[in-house]
C-alpha cells in the first residue's frame, strides 16, 4: 500500500475491488437401540401356557429382531426429521448459514428467497360487506398532518378508523400548514374516483357531507385529537358515542393515530388501501413512468437513493456531520425552532444509530457491499444542506448519477410549486428501481420498504447505522477489504429479505406482516417456515393491477 492517499479519500473508485462469492452446504444424521435377553424371556414365559414348550433361544431371537426393526425404524425417522429440520433451518435464513467460518454471500442485486413470497390481502370470507350510507352510524371527517408520505399513513389509517366505527368516510383533507407548504388537495394526487370504487366493499367513502345533511345539522361538526396509536376500543369507548350524538366527526393532525397491531383483517384493509386503493393521478403515474423509462434505457438495473439530508431534518436529529463551526452555529439556530426538544451529544446519538448517513457514507457502504462503480443511481431528495460540495463524494463513487430535475427537463416544471406532488414522482422512480437504499428512517422510507416486500420482496437496503456510524469513524484505521468485510457482516439482516419479516416487529407500515404469504411448497422448498405458516395463508397470487 504504497500511495500517498488513504483510499477513503480517493476520488477515483473504478480501482477499488468488486464482491466476490462461495457456495457451502449441509447434512443428516442416525440413531440406534438395544436389551436385555434374560428379562425378556422370563416375561415371556409368565405367559405362555405350561403344556407349550418353546426354546428359550427362539423366544430371545425373536424378541430381539423385533426390536431390531423398530430400532431401525426410528434411527431413520430421526435421521429424516434432523435432515428436514437442518433443511428448513437454512431455507429460513439465508444468512444464517456457516460453513468453516464463511457465511454464503449475499446477491446485492435480487434475494434468491423472494421467489417463496408474495403479497396476500384479499378479504376473509367472514369480512361483512361496507355498511351502506344511510344506514352507516354518521360521517367521519379526516385532516391528515405532515408531508406526502406521513399522509398516506394517515388516510390508510382513515380508511380502518371508518370501518371499526361503521361511519362513513369522506374523502381526507391534506396538509396545507406544515413545513412543506403545499396547497395540494387529495384530487391533485390520488386517483380519488378509484380510491372510493376500489374500497367499496371494505368502507363507504363519499367526496363530501351531502348538503342536504349539513343544513339539518344543529351544530357544526365536532372535532377532536385521538392519541397517538389509540386501540380499535378507544375508538368505540370515546368515538362512537359522539359521532352517533353528533352524526359528523372530524379528527385532527390524524397521523399514527391507529395502534400498529391489529386482528389480520384489519391489517389486511391496511394493505389493499396503501398498495391498491391509494394511486396516484395520471399526470403523476405518467411522468413517473417516462423518468423509469429513461432509466431503464440508460441501464438494465438501477438503485433510486432516498436521500433525506435536509438543513431542518438535520438540525432535528442533533447531530454533527463534520462540518465544524459553521454547520454547528447554522444548525443549532434552525434547532432553536422547536422550543422543547432536549439537548443531546452529537457523538451518543451517531453511537446509537441516530443518525441519518451522509451522501458520503451511503457511497461507501454500497462500493463496499458489492456495486461497481458504473452502476447508475437515481437520487430522490429535497434540499441537500451544503449543496453540490455535499455531493460530491457520492458522484465521485458513482459517476452514473441523475435526479428528476436531470432527466425530467420541462416536463417537471408544472409539479415545481408542489412539494408532495414531486415527492409522488419520487416514489414511482424509487418504488420501480431494483434496488431502494435509504439513508434514514423517515416515512417514505419506512412506506417504500413494506411497498417492496409486499410486491415480491424486491431488494430494499436500510443502514445498520448503529454499527456503520463506528465502522465509518474508524475508517481510517483499516485497509479496504477489511472495511468491505465489516460492511457486508453489519448489513447482514438489513437487505429485505423475506426472513427480517417477524410478526409484530417494527411499524406495519414497514413490516406488513399479515399480506406476506408463502407459496405452496415444491421440491426446492423445504417446507414453509413455522413463524409464517402459523399465521399467514396459502393463497393464490393476487395481481398486480395497480402498478404506478
Amino acid at each position: 500500500m504504497g500511495s500517498a492517499r488513504p483510499w477513503w479519500k480517493l476520488s477515483s473508485w473504478a480501482s477499488l475491488p468488486q464482491q466476490q462469492g462461495g457456495n457451502d452446504g449441509g447434512g443428516g444424521g442416525g440413531g440406534g437401540s438395544g436389551g436385555k435377553c434374560g428379562d425378556l424371556k422370563q416375561a415371556f414365559w409368565k405367559s405362555a401356557s405350561k403344556k407349550r414348550r418353546v426354546s428359550g433361544s427362539i423366544v430371545c431371537g425373536l424378541m430381539l429382531f423385533g426390536l431390531g426393526l423398530i430400532s431401525l425404524f426410528t434411527g431413520h425417522v430421526a435421521s429424516d426429521l434432523e435432515w428436514w429440520n437442518s433443511q428448513r433451518l437454512v431455507k429460513r435464513s439465508l444468512y444464517s448459514k456457516l460453513d468453516g467460518g464463511h457465511r454464503t454471500p449475499i446477491d446485492i442485486w435480487k434475494s434468491k428467497d423472494a421467489n417463496f413470497y408474495y403479497g396476500c390481502s384479499e378479504r376473509g370470507s367472514h369480512f361483512s360487506a361496507a355498511v351502506r350510507e344511510r344506514h352507516s352510524n354518521g360521517y367521519l371527517l379526516i385532516a391528515t398532518s405532515g408531508g406526502l408520505n406521513q399522509q398516506r399513513t394517515g388516510i390508510t389509517d382513515a380508511v380502518v378508523v371508518a370501518r371499526i366505527l361503521n361511519a362513513t368516510l369522506v374523502v381526507p383533507e391534506l396538509d396545507h400548514q406544515s413545513y412543506w407548504k403545499d396547497d395540494s388537495d387529495f384530487v391533485n394526487i390520488f386517483d380519488v374516483d378509484w380510491f372510493i370504487s376500489s374500497l367499496s366493499k371494505d368502507v363507504t367513502i363519499v367526496k363530501r357531507v351531502p348538503d342536504k345533511f349539513m343544513r339539518t345539522m344543529e351544530k357544526p361538526p365536532y372535532t377532536m385529537r385521538v392519541p397517538r396509536k389509540s386501540a380499535p376500543e378507544y375508538y368505540l369507548d370515546q368515538v362512537l358515542p359522539i359521532l352517533l350524538r353528533r352524526r359528523v366527526v372530524q379528527l385532527t393532525k390524524f397521523d399514527y393515530r391507529l395502534a400498529n397491531n391489529l386482528d389480520d383483517e384489519m391489517q389486511k384493509l391496511r394493505c389493499r388501501v396503501n398498495y391498491h386503493a391509494l394511486r396516484f393521478t395520471k399526470p403523476i403515474r405518467e411522468l413517473g413512468r417516462r423518468l423509469v423509462t429513461t432509466m431503464r434505457k440508460m441501464a438494465k438495473r438501477y438503485i433510486a437513493i432516498h436521500l433525506r439530508f435536509e438543513p431542518d431534518m438535520l438540525a432535528f436529529s442533533g447531530c454533527y456531520y463534520g462540518g465544524g463551526d459553521k454547520e454547528r452555529y447554522e444548525l443549532g439556530e434552525i434547532r432553536k425552532r422547536w422550543t422543547t426538544l432536549p439537548d443531546l451529544s452529537p457523538e451518543g446519538e451517531r453511537k446509537r444509530g441516530k443518525c441519518p448517513l451522509t451522501p458520503h457514507e451511503v457511497g461507501l457502504m454500497l462500493r463496499a457491499l458489492g456495486f461497481s462503480n458504473d452502476t447508475y443511481i437515481y437520487v430522490a431528495s429535497g434540499e441537500i444542506y451544503g449543496g453540490e460540495k455535499t455531493l460530491q463524494p457520492l458522484r465521485e463513487l458513482f459517476p452514473n448519477f441523475y435526479t428528476k430535475e436531470m432527466i425530467a427537463n420541462d416536463d417537471l416544471k408544472p409539479f415545481l410549486p408542489f412539494s408532495s406532488r414531486l415527492a409522488a414522482i419520487d416514489y414511482i422512480v424509487c418504488d420501480e428501481s431494483d434496488v431502494f437504499v435509504a439513508n434514514n428512517n423517515g416515512n417514505m422510507a419506512k412506506i417504500l420498504a413494506g411497498r417492496r416486500r409486499y410486491m415480491g420482496h424486491k431488494r430494499t437496503i436500510r443502514p445498520n447505522a448503529k454499527k456503520l456510524s463506528t465502522l465509518f469513524m474508524a475508517r481510517n484505521r483499516m485497509d479496504w477489504d477489511t472495511f468491505s468485510k465489516k460492511v457486508k457482516s453489519y448489513q447482514r439482516g438489513f437487505m429485505g429479505e423475506p426472513d427480517e419479516l417477524r410478526l409484530g416487529r417494527g411499524e406495519f407500515h414497514e413490516f406488513p406482516s399479515s399480506c406476506i404469504c408463502q407459496k405452496q411448497s415444491s421440491e426446492n422448498d423445504f417446507g414453509k417456515d413455522e413463524d409464517h405458516s402459523s399465521k399467514q395463508q396459502i393463497l393464490e397470487r393476487e395481481p398486480n393491477v395497480l402498478a404506478q
